[in-house]
């Protein structure tokens, strides 16, 4: 609250307490904490570095103890099954839809909780045990002490697609050779077909003109949709993706396949929502 209203006083009115008693629990919160949580800016209080730090954390266990709260008034909510998610920005969003939309279909009541970033980011939540599973196109990097095992949902050849508006400037109508010095959009560095991607253009001596690079598969589907240039996408979606993006398939980049895997802190599943997953994935997603 201190943080909130930059004074002391005002924090003592807001939360009926004097400011006598407001500073010395601050003070031991940081002496205990051994840093400076606040520092005086004019007549006002604001947060140190150190201190903007520790308010997301605190904001984030008043966030789980409102949740608690909730859910102990709530029997409804307390018979759910929570399933939390991490989907990695280099998984395809048609891809990720596809194989969690069955864990909702259970007869268990589920509450979905999804959360998208980095596999780093996502690896860390997993091994503090914030999320159940973690949707990534690559497995656990071996240079990562975080203890989890890599399960294979499935994989699709690599196709590319392009608007109608861009396929009929090309003068040459072969694939892969109508590539060549043409707008393309690159998929980011995280991405685990990046490299082999750039080998098939070398390999067939290709050299698209990229025009930009995208962490996010959707954003870059979207700059696709505005004939900003080819893009690359799993040919297991691509009924939805010619659909959704108003696109047409050109061809198959063959040698390169795009890998889905399930990382989890289990050997062996047992969430039911994840077994939901792996069943559908076999028989639908990447049949």
């Amino acid at each position: 609250m201190v943080a909130k209203t930059g004074s002391m006083a005002k924090a003592a009115k807001q939360l009926n307490l004097t400011p006598q008693s407001i500073s010395g629990q601050l003070g031991e919160l940081e002496s205990s904490l051994k840093l400076k949580l606040l520092s005086r800016a004019g007549r006002n209080l604001e947060l140190t570095e150190s201190g903007t730090r520790i308010l997301r954390y605190a904001d984030e266990i008043f966030s789980i103890g409102e949740e608690l709260l909730a859910a102990v008034k709530d029997q409804q909510q307390t018979k759910s099954l929570a399933f939390r998610v991490g989907i990695a920005d280099s998984v395809s969003k048609s891809i990720a839809y596809r194989l969690i939309a069955p864990a909702l279909k259970l007869s268990v009541p589920m509450r979905l909780v999804c959360r998208e970033g980095q596999l780093s980011e996502l690896l860390a939540d997993l091994a503090v045990h914030r999320l159940d599973l973690i949707i990534a196109d690559r497995p656990v990097p071996s240079n990562l002490s975080v203890r989890s095992y890599s399960h294979l949902l499935g994989q699709s050849p690599l196709a590319v697609f392009g608007t109608r508006a861009l396929i009929d400037k090309l003068t040459v109508k072969t694939f892969p050779t109508m590539l060549d010095r043409a707008p393309f959009l690159l998929p980011g560095e995280d991405f685990a077909v990046r490299v082999a991607l750039n080998q098939w253009f070398a390999r067939h001596a290709i050299r698209p003109l990229i025009v930009g690079e995208f962490d996010d598969s959707a954003l870059m589907k979207a700059f696709g949709q505005a004939s900003a240039g080819f893009f690359a996408a799993p040919s297991a979606i691509a009924k939805d993706v010619c659909e959704q993006y108003r696109v047409q398939q050109l061809g198959i980049v063959d040698s390169v396949t795009v890998h889905v895997f399930a990382i989890s802190t289990e050997r062996r599943i047992k969430h039911p929502a994840v077994l939901a997953m792996e069943s559908v994935a076999r028989s639908d997603v990447f049949l």
